[in-house]
């Protein structure tokens, strides 16, 4: 639980959460916030994703490797 590559990807996730609540929400909205952050926060969530899941994969193998 204390390992340093898992809290990272735990917050990593925890990104991936608020931006696509964010997105969901202007998307929901509507009006002029949707029309200029819409695909900034799409391509924001992707970038978020993969690191996301680059560091839980790193995680998974680190911890087969006896890496922790």
């Amino acid at each position: 639980m204390g390992d340093p590559l898992y809290i990272l990807a735990v917050l990593a996730i925890a990104a991936v959460v608020v931006v696509l609540i964010l997105g969901l929400g202007g998307f929901g909205k509507g009006g002029a916030f949707n029309q200029k952050y819409a695909n900034k926060l799409m391509r924001l969530r992707l970038l978020f994703q993969f690191i996301a899941v680059a560091l839980l994969v790193a995680y998974v193998y680190l911890r087969g490797q006896g890496g922790q």
